[in-house]
């Protein structure tokens, strides 16, 4: 069975090439090839690409019963981390697909890859930030092509549920791929005037999340914070963190003295948090001698487990419960 595997980019082409430098958003699928190659890409008009990606979820199956909502498939987008290149990028890419969304995995939908100028080293981590920033629009334009897409679909599935959205639409983010999401959720939450009159993201995890661990704290408060335009934009939030995360320390000592990563200490428990907001730490579902925490989580069966049934929306005291042994040991039910 033919793979497709899609990408939305704002990395510079240059030649047969994405390079560190910020460019214009461009939308590319690849069927055939070497995924990190560039040449097995094909750059689509951005309308063609999105009439592909909804055909693509128009095959996937209708669930219309609410006590089976588990089983409806995705559509995920993954903003990867700082020390990622292009190429290691859509490695890792290739690697969520098979582990989470194709048939020989767990079969969850489709995911999009979502690659940012980020410069892959480890020495130009603070430009990194930086260049994050910089790409937060772009990625809020992405967002809001999906909230006047579902503007469109609420209200015909409402008259007549054959019309509805047979898929949820989720967010991973990967380490410093949590800062271009945070910016660019704000933005998307003033854009369209907060209030939204739709929830854009059903499942949101936040990955190794190289924020500020109070990023949350205000939210419920005040109308003007990111932590309120991610909580309000998201059916639920789930932040996985380990503090084995040595990555994680150094970015903290690095350029937020005072303050811990989202991604190595969790929620800041002193502050007053949104109901739809949770974390797990993830310590102990890594081998002992995983070295590489900070992407260890893409590779280990436990976390892989843990993510799968977040997305299918399992409700977090079952997941609790289940110690994440397998996603196919845990008991279905409707999450609150």
């Amino acid at each position: 069975m033919t793979r497709t595997f899609w990408m939305i980019t704002n990395r510079r082409i240059v030649g047969d090439d994405l390079i560190c430098d910020r460019g214009r958003l461009a939308f590319f699928v690849s069927s055939a090839g070497e995924i990190d190659n560039f040449s097995s890409w094909q750059e689509l008009p951005q309308q063609d690409f999105l009439d592909q990606l909804k055909s693509a979820a128009d095959e996937f199956p209708r669930i219309d019963d609410r006590a089976l909502h588990e089983e409806q498939k995705h559509i995920t987008l993954f903003v990867h981390g700082y020390n990622n290149n292009w190429r290691s990028s859509a490695r890792m890419y290739a690697r969520i697909c098979d582990q989470l969304f194709n048939d020989q995995g767990r079969n969850l939908g489709l995911c999009i890859l979502f690659a940012w100028p980020s410069d892959g080293m480890l020495l130009n981590y603070l430009p990194d930030r930086a260049d994050a920033r910089e790409s937060a629009p772009d990625l809020a334009e992405i967002l809001s092509l999906l909230h006047d897409h579902l503007l469109v679909k609420q209200p015909l599935g409402a008259r007549d549920a054959a019309l509805s959205c047979k898929a949820k639409t989720s967010i991973i983010a990967h380490s410093m791929g949590n800062y271009v999401l945070q910016k660019a959720m704000h933005i998307a939450w003033t854009r369209h005037n907060q209030p939204l009159l739709v929830s854009l993201i059903n499942q949101l995890i936040m990955v190794a999340a190289d924020i500020d661990n109070d990023v949350f704290g205000n939210a419920t408060n005040s109308s003007e914070s990111d932590g309120e335009a991610i909580a309000n934009l998201t059916y639920r939030v789930t932040a996985l963190y380990s503090g084995r995360d040595s990555v994680l320390g150094m970015s903290a000592g690095l350029k937020h003295f005072g303050k811990r990563r989202l991604g190595r200490s969790g929620l800041d428990r002193t502050k007053s948090l949104p109901d739809n907001v949770w974390d797990v730490d993830c310590s102990k579902l890594f081998s002992k001698d995983e070295r590489d925490i900070h992407s260890g989580y893409f590779r280990e069966e436990t976390t892989l487990n843990l993510m799968e049934v977040l997305l299918r929306g399992v409700d977090r005291n079952v997941i609790m419960e289940s110690e994440f042994q397998s996603g196919n040991d845990l008991e279905r039910s409707v999450s609150a």
